[in-house]
């Protein structure tokens, strides 16, 4: 709890680090805590699971979830298998994100259902660190089975600065035909547009009810002016919060920026826990 509200970060990247390419390592000192990172890294570049729940404990998270990803020309490889520690110590605060990348991944549908069996809540698609667009028909037989479980998509959406990355791949239009094939799939859209796509993530999650704002990597004092040309009050109750951890300076901090920016406590709530809850099916003790 962060002043008396649940709180849920749908998205932290807590990788073992001897799997990552170099300019992730410089991304996540540039940007994160250092001292934080020496708390909850152990000398070897794995996280520790205990020092990791107490920090999310002290953040007031009551949710956290962490991700997995496949994308050796970008960041590296963040395999599952990886994040089942975190997972395993507090099962009710730390959930995983699974990941395919159908470069690598064939049949791509057999690869989700094995780590959703290993415990996903859902499925992140990255295209623009993959280097495979969203609609891409390899993709297809993933979706298919995400729909069917009711198991949510969450989509980077937003430019990235990592060698490797292939921005023109972020394009939210390119939903646009997983948004007509698969009518059942709740879409989390990753950055909510980060570079020059608020306009047109804004506008897919105003439009379609199974469409959500993921504000992971976006800080709180420009989120406003992201947005201006939408209607501020309706666009917020579609918003998740995440803070892409642990390229920020604190998750309690921008959580309380974020809650200060929406209309009233109650959609407050929504971005902060009740939303992700009912997107991800997560429920907190």
């Amino acid at each position: 709890m962060l002043d008396g509200r649940p709180l849920v970060d749908v998205h932290l990247h807590a990788a073992r680090l001897p799997t990552l390419k170099l300019a992730w390592r410089e991304w996540a000192s540039g940007f994160g805590d250092a001292a934080v990172l020496d708390r909850v890294y152990r000398e070897d570049g794995t996280c520790d699971p205990a020092e990791f729940d107490a920090y999310l404990a002290e953040e007031g998270v009551d949710i956290a979830l962490v991700l997995a990803e496949y994308s050796p020309k970008a960041t590296g490889i963040q395999p599952v298998e990886d994040m089942l520690p975190l997972a395993a110590h507090n099962p009710a605060r730390v959930k995983v994100i699974a990941n395919v990348n159908p470069h690598l991944h064939y049949p791509i549908e057999e690869e989700v259902r094995r780590q959703l069996d290993l415990g996903a809540v859902a499925l992140k698609i990255h295209p623009v660190h993959a280097g495979a667009p969203v609609n891409d028909r390899a993709l297809y037989p993933a979706y298919e089975l995400c729909q069917s479980l009711d198991v949510p998509i969450v989509v980077h959406c937003g430019t990235s600065t990592f060698p490797g990355s292939m921005n023109a791949y972020a394009d939210p239009v390119l939903l646009d035909d997983v948004l007509r094939d698969f009518r059942g799939l709740n879409i989390a859209l990753a950055h909510g547009g980060r570079g020059w796509w608020y306009d047109a993530a804004a506008f897919l999650a105003l439009t379609y009810d199974r469409v959500w704002i993921e504000l992971s990597g976006l800080p709180p004092s420009r989120l406003r002016e992201y947005y201006a040309r939408h209607n501020w009050n309706r666009l917020t109750r579609k918003m998740i919060f995440g803070t892409d951890w642990p390229g920020v300076p604190g998750i309690a901090k921008n959580a309380r920026a974020v809650a200060a920016l929406c209309p009233d406590a109650e959609t407050a709530d929504l971005v902060l826990a009740g939303n992700a809850m009912q997107v991800y099916r997560l429920k907190t003790s």
